[in-house]
């Protein structure tokens, strides 16, 4: 009899219909140089294909993907889970073991993470978890975090040739902004002014409890040249970087007009692709830089997963739902009735095993 897992595909969110679909598929074979995972926990994140802070967006674009329809985006660029099965290639005296805890860096063309198990072609690509970091939290790093880490790694450099005293915005309320506001903390402590742009209103319970993080709120519905004077007041002036999550044509265009003179917007690097030449000349006329941001490394991976296990930067707020209520969760982060981060679990494969 083969094998068989279940696998949840999630389609561009949206509450008025079902977006959210369960699927019966084989369990994979594990290649040569590779293993087979059994993911436990998979951060909810509707990331599509190639488009790489669309967390964030508020109409995120579907875009072809290798799914059950046009128009399906698989999940689970986020997961953490334990290795099953290694390859018959893979060395004995390898790092990686059956029953190790992992995460996966997010590599292209990795499979859906959504499904109670996914192959890596090569084990390459995993990440240890160490015993003090609960797997759940491990979850949230692979895309999110690390998305989130590059950016604020980015900005250091920029500021770092600009010397102390320099103002950062950071323009989001969803998981990117969550870690990146407390990456900032950690890497320039008191070094550089933190400020955070929220898209809703749960935003400022967000960072409400976080020490020196100014917020200002950017409601669409506000007038442009009110909410772009309010935003310099709140930061004490022009901003000298500005790390844009929730990259749409008017945050872009606002998040040019708060900047300093050389000034830089750091912007994912395939939305920078699209965008980015329509602002030419606001960006020339405002002396503004528009930088792409890459998704990160797995070396900054390895090293997202050091600080958080020791304990030097604390995970946002998250809660952990069964997969089975995937649609329910979906549903809810869309409405916004979920504070900070939703983690899906799912069970234990060995009682749960389908056959055919």
């Amino acid at each position: 009899m083969s094998k068989l897992c279940r696998q949840v595909s999630i389609e561009s969110p949206d509450v008025s219909r079902n977006c959210v679909f369960n699927f019966i598929v084989p369990v994979p074979e594990t290649p040569p140089n590779g293993a087979r995972i059994q993911i436990v926990y998979a951060g909810a994140c509707y990331r599509p294909r190639n488009r790489s802070f669309s967390t964030e967006q508020s109409d995120p674009l579907p875009v072809p993907s290798p799914a059950i329809r046009e128009g399906a985006i698989f999940p689970g660029y986020e997961v953490a889970g334990i290795v099953e099965t290694l390859g018959s290639d893979v060395s004995t005296s390898s790092n990686i073991y059956i029953g190790q805890r992992v995460i996966i860096y997010p590599f292209e063309d990795l499979p859906a993470g959504y499904a109670e198990l996914i192959v890596v072609p090569d084990i390459k690509y995993l990440i240890p978890v160490p015993d003090e970091l609960p797997l759940e939290i491990a979850a949230m790093l692979p895309t999110g975090a690390l998305i989130a880490m590059n950016a604020i790694l980015h900005a250091r450099e920029i500021i770092e040739k600009r010397g102390d005293g320099c103002r950062l915005l950071i323009v989001g309320t969803g998981g990117l902004a969550l870690w990146a506001v407390r990456l900032a903390a950690y890497f320039f402590r008191t070094k550089v002014e933190v400020n955070v742009a929220v898209l809703r209103d749960e935003g400022f319970l967000l960072t409400k409890d976080m020490a020196n993080i100014k917020t200002v709120q950017w409601n669409e519905a506000t007038y442009e040249p009110q909410l772009i004077e309010r935003t310099i007041n709140t930061c004490g002036g022009k901003v000298d970087v500005v790390v844009d999550f929730g990259t749409t044509s008017r945050s872009l265009h606002r998040s040019i007009r708060c900047l300093n003179e050389n000034g830089v917007v750091l912007i994912s690097d395939e939305i920078a692709e699209k965008t980015a030449p329509k602002f030419s000349r606001l960006s020339e006329e405002s002396k503004a830089e528009i930088l792409p941001i890459s998704p990160g490394s797995i070396e900054q991976l390895k090293e997202l997963v050091g600080l958080i296990s020791d304990k030097k930067i604390d995970p946002p707020p998250h809660s952990v739902f069964p997969y089975e209520e995937a649609a329910e969760v979906v549903k809810k982060l869309c409405t916004s009735q979920i504070v900070g981060r939703a983690i899906l679990r799912f069970p234990d494969l060995e009682s749960n095993r389908i056959t055919c």
